[in-house]
C-alpha cells in the first residue's frame, strides 16, 4: 500500500455502510474510567444511551477507573519480582467477575466465563514475564490495553439483556496505526476497509468498541498511548462518518480554569478547535490535541459532556470562533524548569537557535516554551523537570567551545517552575490583553521568569515560580474577569470599631460579590487573647465563632493562614491600637499583604518604624491605607494626599481632631462645671473608659503627626509641643481616683472660659500645624470662628495652602463613633479593592 493511501486524511474517506433512522444522528460516545467505575455506573450510562435517539450510535469505553495502571503494576511486578503478582491478578479478576454478577445478575454466567479465560491467558503472561525478568513493549502494550476489552464486553452484555440488539467492537479487529516521531499515525484506508467488512456481519444500530487498543502494520497488538481512548473515540467518529462526538466525563464541561485550584472557574459553552488545542497543550482538563485532529480535520463538533449530569448541555468545541471577551480560560503547567543560555558572543550569529534545539533534540528533551530577547543576547526555553538536568548538560556540551572562549557566559537552570497560559481567540488585535496579565501579576507579587506569546495573539505563556502559581492563577484568573477578584482578609481587634466592622463587612459581602466582582473572604478574626482560622471563609456569627473553640492568638500563624490559601490578595485590617501591631505592619507590606487600619501607632510612631512601613509599600505595590486614623469616616487623608499630589504647598492645618474635646467644649459655657460635663461624656460613652486618654491631648498629637508626614513633614510625637487638660497630680491615679478629683480644675477653666467670653471668643482644643512647629492645646478663637460653631461631636480640619491662602479649605463632620471609624476603615478596604482593578 502506497504511504500516500495510509495518511489519507478521514474526510476523503468511504463513507461506511450504516443501518439508519431518517432524520437522526449518527453520534460517537466516549466514556472515561469515572464513568464506568464500577456496576451501578454501567447501568447509568446504559439508561443515558438508550435514551437517545439515533441513526447509529457508537459507544467507545474506557477500561474501569484504575485498572489501567493496576494492569501496567501487576506486569511489572511480575517482571521485576517474579510469581508476587498473584495477589494483584487475583484483586483484578475479583473485581470484573463482581461487576459482572452485579451488572448482568442470572444473565452473567457466559460473561464470567469469558472473562475467566481472558484472566487465564493474562496469568500465562505474566507467568512468562516472571520467568524472563523482563517487560518487552509488545507484552506490555497487550496487558495494559486488556482493561477496554473488559469492559466494553461487560458494557455491551448488559445492554444485550436489555433487549437492545447491541455489537461489541475490539478495535484491534480495525484499527490500524503505526507509531512516528509525531506520534500514531493511523491507516485511514485500511482501518476503514477493516470497519466496513466488519460492518456486513455487524449491521446493529448500537455498538459498543474498545477505546486504547489497537494493531500495527504488522498485526501486532499495540496502543494509541495515555490519550488513547478518547482518541479511538475520535478516530471511530471519522470512520463511521458521525454528526458529532460526544465525550463523557465527571465535570460538566471545559472549565476556565482548573477548579481544584480556582472554585470560583466558570464552564465555558463553546470553545474554537484552536482554543481547545492551547487550553489542552498546557494541562486544561478538556481534550488532547491528537484527539481533536480527525475532528478538525472535517469539522466534526466536540461535545464535552458530564455523565453525572448528563441533562447540562457541556461544552461544544467547533471551528467557530465565539468572542465573549478577550480570554477564555487559564491553565497551569507543573513540574518544569527554565534553560537559559546566555552570552555576547551570541548576539548576531546566525544558526545559534538551530544548534540549541538541535541539542536538546538529540538528548530527547521536549521544549514546552520558547523565549527569545531581541538583544539575541540570551535564549531561554521550558522543559520538563524530570528532563532538565539532561537538557542544561547537552547544551554544556553543544557549547563547550563557547564557554571556553567566553562568548557564552552560562547556561544557567531555574528548578520549579510552572508555565501560566491564557488562551482566547478574542485576545488577536486587542490592545491591552498582555498588560491586564502583567498587571494581575505584579499587584498579586508574582514574579515573571520567562514570556511567549505566538503570532496567532490566542495564547499569552508566562513561566513563573511554582511556589506562587496557585496565585498566579487565581489573580490571573480574577483580572479577567472569570471569577471575582478575592482576598484573603483577616482583621485583628474586634472590639467597639473592629466589630462595627465585621458586620459591616459581613452585611455588604454578597452585594460586593454581586456588583462588584470583588469577593472579600473572611478568614481570621484575632483578639488580643483568642483567634480564630477558618479555610473557606467566616460564614453567620463571627462572634460565637471567636467565643467558641477558638485557638490562643498567634500573629505567625494568623499570616501564615492569610497566605495560605493563595488566594490572588492578602489583607490585614488592624482594629488595635498595639503598637506590638504595628511593628509588624512593615513584615506584612513586604510579603504582599495589603495593611488597611485606623491604629495611629503606625502614623504617629517612630520615624524609622513609619519609613520602613512606606518602604516597604512601595518596593511590593501592596496598599497601606489608615484613613480613620485621622477623623474617623472623613476624608481628611485622601484630601490632603490630593492637594499634595496636584503640586499645591500646604502651608497649616488647623483642626479639630477629638470628637470627645469638640462635645465637652460645645457644652461648655459655664453653667455646668467642667468636671460634670466630663463625668455626663464618659456616662453616655464619648470618652474612652479612662478619660485621661483624651484630655491628655496625646491623641490629639498623633493625629497631627500623621498630617504633617502625610504633608512631607518629618514630624516625631515628640516634637509637638501639648497641652494636657489632666492636672499633674491626677495623672498617675486610679480611674476612680482621677474622676474624683477632677473638680479641682473646675476654677481653673472656669476663669479661662470667662478671659474668652470677655473677648467675645469661645474656647475649643485645636491642632495647630505651620511652618514654626506643631502644637496641641486650648485656645480662645472668635466666636465667628470656623470652629466656633460645630455640631456637638463634630471634627474639622482647614488645609491653608499656596492655592487656599484667602479662604482654606475645610473637613467638617462626624469624627467619632464606632460606625463611623469603621465606615472609613471600611472605605479604605474598597479603595485596595479598586486598585485592585474592582468595578465599583
Amino acid at each position: 500500500m502506497s504511504s500516500v493511501a495510509a495518511s489519507a486524511p478521514p474526510s476523503a474517506l468511504p463513507a461506511v455502510s450504516v443501518a439508519s433512522r431518517a432524520g437522526v444522528a449518527t453520534v460517537v460516545h466516549k466514556f472515561g474510567g469515572t464513568s464506568v467505575a464500577d456496576a451501578e455506573r454501567y447501568r447509568h450510562v446504559a439508561q443515558l444511551l438508550l435514551a437517545r435517539d439515533e441513526a447509529t450510535q457508537v459507544t467507545v469505553v474506557s477500561a474501569m477507573k484504575g485498572v489501567t495502571d493496576a494492569l501496567i503494576a501487576v506486569a511489572t511486578l511480575a517482571a521485576e519480582e517474579g510469581s508476587a503478582w498473584r495477589e494483584q491478578w487475583h484483586a483484578l479478576r475479583a473485581r470484573h467477575r463482581g461487576a459482572a454478577v452485579a451488572l448482568l445478575g442470572e444473565h452473567a454466567g457466559a460473561t464470567v466465563e469469558w472473562l475467566d479465560q481472558r484472566f487465564d491467558a493474562l496469568a500465562e503472561v505474566l507467568g512468562a514475564l516472571a520467568v524472563i525478568g523482563g517487560l518487552p513493549t509488545e507484552v506490555l502494550d497487550r496487558v495494559q490495553g486488556m482493561g477496554e476489552v473488559y469492559s466494553a464486553q461487560l458494557l455491551g452484555k448488559y445492554l444485550q439483556t436489555l433487549g437492545e440488539d447491541c455489537a461489541v467492537l475490539d478495535a484491534r479487529d480495525v484499527l490500524v496505526i503505526e507509531r512516528g516521531e509525531l506520534g500514531v499515525d493511523v491507516d485511514w484506508v485500511r482501518s476503514a476497509e477493516r470497519l466496513a467488512q466488519w460492518r456486513l456481519q455487524h449491521p446493529q444500530v448500537r455498538i459498543v468498541a474498545t477505546g486504547f487498543v489497537a494493531r500495527d502494520r504488522q498485526n501486532r497488538i499495540t496502543t494509541l498511548g495515555r490519550n488513547g481512548s478518547d482518541y479511538s473515540g475520535a478516530i471511530f467518529a471519522a470512520l463511521f462518518n458521525a454528526d458529532e462526538l460526544h465525550i463523557w466525563t465527571d465535570v460538566d464541561g471545559v472549565l476556565s480554569a482548573d477548579p481544584r485550584v480556582v472554585p470560583e472557574a466558570v464552564q465555558l459553552e463553546a470553545l474554537s478547535y484552536d482554543e481547545a488545542c492551547e487550553l489542552a497543550y498546557f494541562g486544561a482538563k478538556v481534550v488532547h490535541p491528537q484527539t481533536m485532529s480527525p475532528a478538525i480535520e472535517r469539522g466534526l463538533p466536540i461535545i464535552i459532556r458530564n455523565t453525572f449530569h448528563p441533562d447540562h448541555p457541556g461544552t461544544r468545541i467547533t471551528a467557530e470562533r465565539t468572542v465573549s471577551g478577550p480570554i477564555k480560560g487559564l491553565t497551569l503547567s507543573p513540574d518544569l524548569a527554565v534553560l537559559n543560555l546566555e552570552g555576547t558572543g551570541l548576539i548576531g550569529v546566525p544558526g545559534t537557535a538551530e544548534r540549541v534545539f538541535a541539542a536538546l533534540r538529540n538528548a530527547h528533551v521536549s521544549v514546552v516554551m520558547i523565549s527569545q530577547g531581541s538583544s539575541e543576547h540570551s535564549i531561554c526555553c521550558v522543559v520538563k523537570q524530570a528532563e532538565a538536568v539532561r537538557a542544561r548538560e547537552s547544551l554544556l556540551q553543544a557549547f563547550a567551545h563557547e564557554l571556553s572562549l567566553g562568548q557564552v557566559q552560562r547556561v544557567q537552570l531555574t528548578d520549579n517552575v510552572s508555565v501560566l497560559a491564557a488562551v482566547g481567540d478574542g485576545m488577536a488585535g486587542q490592545p491591552g490583553v498582555a498588560a491586564r496579565l502583567f498587571e494581575s501579576l505584579g499587584r498579586a507579587q508574582v514574579n515573571i521568569l520567562a514570556i511567549a506569546q505566538g503570532s496567532s495573539e490566542r495564547n499569552i505563556s508566562v513561566a513563573v515560580d511554582s511556589r506562587h502559581a496557585t496565585k498566579a492563577l487565581r489573580a490571573a484568573h480574577a483580572g479577567f474577569w472569570l471569577s471575582p477578584q478575592t482576598f484573603s482578609v483577616g482583621v485583628i481587634g474586634p472590639g467597639n470599631v473592629g466589630a462595627a466592622l465585621l458586620d459591616q463587612l459581613q452585611a455588604a459581602q454578597g452585594q460586593l460579590l454581586g456588583r462588584a466582582n470583588v469577593d472579600l473572604r473572611l478568614r481570621a478574626v484575632a483578639s488580643r487573647t483568642r483567634m480564630v482560622l477558618d479555610e473557606r471563609g467566616l460564614k453567620g456569627d463571627w462572634r460565637a465563632a471567636l467565643s467558641g473553640p477558638a485557638q490562643p492568638s498567634d500573629l505567625d500563624a494568623f499570616t501564615e493562614h492569610l497566605l495560605s490559601a493563595h488566594l490572588p490578595h492578602a489583607l490585614i485590617i488592624d482594629c488595635s491600637g498595639s503598637a506590638d501591631v504595628a511593628d509588624r505592619y512593615a513584615g506584612w507590606l513586604a510579603a504582599g499583604i495589603h495593611v488597611v487600619t485606623p491604629n495611629k501607632q503606625a502614623g504617629a510612631g517612630p520615624l524609622e518604624r513609619y519609613h520602613a512601613i512606606r518602604e516597604a509599600a512601595a518596593g511590593s505595590g501592596a496598599r497601606f491605607r489608615y484613613e480613620a486614623t485621622v477623623g474617623a469616616g472623613l476624608p481628611v487623608i485622601t484630601t490632603l494626599r490630593d492637594l499634595v499630589d496636584t503640586g499645591d504647598e500646604v502651608l497649616a492645618i488647623d483642626g479639630i481632631f477629638s470628637g470627645t474635646l469638640a462635645w465637652l467644649f460645645n457644652k461648655y459655657d459655664g453653667q455646668v462645671p467642667f468636671s460634670a460635663l466630663v463625668s455626663q461624656a464618659r456616662g453616655m460613652g464619648y470618652t474612652e473608659p479612662d478619660p485621661r486618654d483624651d484630655l491628655s491631648g496625646v491623641d490629639v498629637a498623633r493625629k497631627l503627626v500623621i498630617l504633617a508626614r502625610e504633608a512631607g513633614r518629618e514630624l516625631s510625637l515628640e516634637q509637638v509641643r501639648v497641652e494636657s487638660l489632666v492636672p499633674e497630680a491626677l495623672r498617675q491615679a486610679s480611674v476612680d481616683d482621677f474622676m474624683a478629683g477632677l473638680p479641682q480644675i473646675d476654677a481653673m477653666f472656669a476663669e479661662r472660659l470667662a478671659v474668652a467670653k470677655a473677648d467675645g471668643a469661645v474656647l475649643r482644643y485645636v491642632a495647630r500645624l505651620t511652618p514654626d512647629g506643631a502644637e496641641v492645646g486650648l485656645v480662645a478663637l472668635p466666636a465667628g470662628h470656623a470652629f466656633a460653631n460645630l455640631r456637638l461631636t463634630d471634627n474639622v480640619v482647614q488645609f491653608t495652602t499656596r492655592r487656599y491662602c484667602d479662604n482654606p479649605l475645610v473637613v467638617q463632620g462626624p469624627g467619632a463613633g464606632p460606625e463611623v471609624t469603621a465606615a472609613g476603615v471600611f472605605a479604605d478596604v474598597l479603595r485596595v479593592a479598586v486598585g485592585e482593578g474592582a468595578r465599583l
